[in-house]
């Protein structure tokens, strides 16, 4: 999926530790365990903090306290990365928005905390709600990462293959990098009220010490996009429309570029059909002023709680059968599909020896295979699946 490795997964996964309501969890700055290594092994990253070049990305450590950042220590309000300082403030703030949006939704269960930091540099914060009146499964993550990934994982964050495909910062060896974003999935008990899935990042690169050419990249990607079991058509409206007003106030073809990119991205080609309704898509974007960029992703991520919660607001108490129920089982199967062959992110966590149970939070908690099922022509459950199949307009 998206360049920074950030999808339906956590940016980097943390390791798992018992977990926290955000509301009993003190503030500190973070500080980086330092992590021997041969000083053949080191070089500077950026400017700015020692690295250390390994055939993966350093194993997360559970902290007992939330990170105040997790920046690079010489980054702040006068540094000369501001886009790094205010991103991170960015995603931290919608994860704060998101959350409390999904409590007050839920009426009963409580988002709990796990905070991490790795060795090679960053943190992040998870949160997952679970078994609640609404939600059977919402995780809604932030993560502030940097160091180095091996050409392997580089290619995969990049969606190139073959060796080096063209970049001497592949052929050169470990390439340092610094990715934030934040990633959520948010799973509803009720099979009326859709699944939605919403990620934003930012990411750089650097060449690799003593390597010519490839200078220092960035680019911005994300995206939010609505998985429903069911259709209902004053939902999908209101949906897109709330993307289209974010993406109309920085550049008039950023909806349809981004709608039809979308619906491209999220095609399960084994089954020649969509996951879902889709909504806004963007990746390895830079042809833009980095300010403009910031607006842009910060405008889509603060419109999460906007486009989302009227929807399920008007359908979490809609009574339902065992047979709606068993739908939105085959749907959400059609989402592990996709996630689990499809998505770069997840392809990345893999890559990078990230850890399975956290790579994986985007799955639900249930889901079904069933044989040769085909829902029956102009039922509701085939109107969902013919718009999954041929993508529709919906303003």
């Amino acid at each position: 999926m998206p360049a920074a490795a950030v999808s339906s997964s956590l940016l980097l996964p943390p390791v798992a530790k018992p977990l926290k309501p955000p509301s009993s969890v003190p503030i500190r700055t973070l500080s980086l365990r330092p992590v021997p290594a041969p000083l053949s092994a080191r070089s500077r990253l950026l400017g700015h903090f020692p690295i250390r070049a390994a055939v993966h990305i350093d194993k997360e450590i559970p902290e007992n306290e939330r990170l105040d950042t997790c920046l690079f220590s010489a980054d702040g309000p006068d540094s000369p990365a501001p886009i790094r300082v205010r991103f991170e403030k960015m995603i931290r703030e919608v994860q704060e928005e998101v959350c409390a949006a999904l409590e007050a939704a839920d009426g009963v269960g409580k988002f709990r905390e796990d905070v991490w930091s790795r060795p090679g540099g960053g943190g992040g914060i998870s949160r997952v709600l679970q078994d609640g009146a609404v939600w059977e499964k919402a995780g809604v993550n932030v993560s502030v990462v940097y160091g180095v990934m091996p050409p392997e994982a580089y290619r995969v964050a990049k969606g190139k293959t073959g060796i080096g495909c063209g970049d001497s910062a592949v052929n050169a060896g470990p390439v340092p990098f610094f990715a934030a974003g934040i990633s959520s999935v948010l799973h509803p008990k009720n099979p009326f009220a859709p699944t939605l899935h919403f990620n934003y990042r930012y990411f750089e690169t650097d060449a690799p010490k003593d390597s010519s050419g490839a200078p220092k990249q960035w680019w911005f990607g994300g995206g939010t996009d609505l998985t429903p079991a069911y259709i209902f058509e004053e939902d999908a409206k209101h949906f897109h429309r709330v993307q289209k007003q974010a993406c109309d106030k920085f550049e008039p073809s950023f909806y349809p570029r981004f709608k039809k990119w979308c619906d491209d991205y999220f095609f399960i080609k084994h089954r020649g059909e969509r996951r879902g309704l889709g909504g806004i898509f963007f990746d390895d974007l830079n042809e833009y002023d980095q300010e403009l960029l910031l607006g842009f992703s910060t405008e889509c991520a603060k419109s999460v709680v906007s486009s989302y919660i009227p929807i399920i607001e008007r359908r979490k108490n809609t009574p339902f059968t065992e047979q709606h129920k068993a739908w939105q089982q085959l749907r959400r199967g059609r989402y592990v599909e996709f996630n689990l062959i499809y998505d770069r992110g997840t392809t990345f966590g893999l890559q990078t020896g990230g850890r399975i149970e956290s790579i994986l939070v985007s799955l639900p908690l249930t889901a079904r295979w069933e044989y040769g099922h085909q829902p029956e022509e102009g039922s509701e459950e085939w109107k969902l699946l013919d718009a999954c199949i041929t993508p529709k307009e919906w303003i």
